[in-house]
């Protein structure tokens, strides 16, 4: 089973701009560090808190590409251990599961031509205004889904 850190300082970090955000989702890239074979720590992530809706949001590539190139170049271009870990999105109004148009979206992106292996979604929101509930899942080639622990 593959377990992702979500440390307290990223946590605060998405708690603020989920506040904001209110009823609309937003969302943006994870970016991580690889500490054993199925082990990761979110070390960074992105946020478009413009292009969201209450019920939809698409990241727009061009929006994060700037920062996970500063983020190779902060890491020493090192992609074995720093790399994308995938995406992440809120779902303020329902379940942290994917939807349908969530597992396609991330199908594409494993399947296609990125030469990606896997890549993690995250899927969040605000419980009460203050305590972050989360689902995290993996998608691998051929187009498999797999929960992920999430962790501090």
């Amino acid at each position: 089973m593959t377990t992702i850190s979500l440390p307290p300082e990223q946590r605060a970090k998405l708690g603020r701009h989920l506040r904001r955000a209110g009823r609309r989702e937003i969302g943006g890239i994870l970016m991580g560090e690889q500490l054993e074979h199925d082990r990761f720590r979110i070390v960074e992530f992105t946020v478009d808190e413009t292009s969201g809706t209450p019920a939809h949001f698409v990241r727009s590539p061009e929006h994060h590409r700037a920062a996970l190139d500063a983020f190779f170049r902060r890491t020493g271009a090192d992609y074995r251990r720093f790399n994308y870990l995938g995406e992440w999105h809120s779902h303020p109004s329902y379940p942290v599961l994917p939807s349908r148009e969530d597992v396609a979206s991330m199908v594409d992106l494993v399947t296609g031509e990125r030469d990606i292996a896997f890549a993690v979604l995250l899927i969040i929101r605000l419980r009460c205004a203050l305590r972050i509930e989360a689902g995290g899942f993996m998608f691998a080639m051929p187009g498999q889904m797999t929960s992920v622990t999430l962790t501090r």
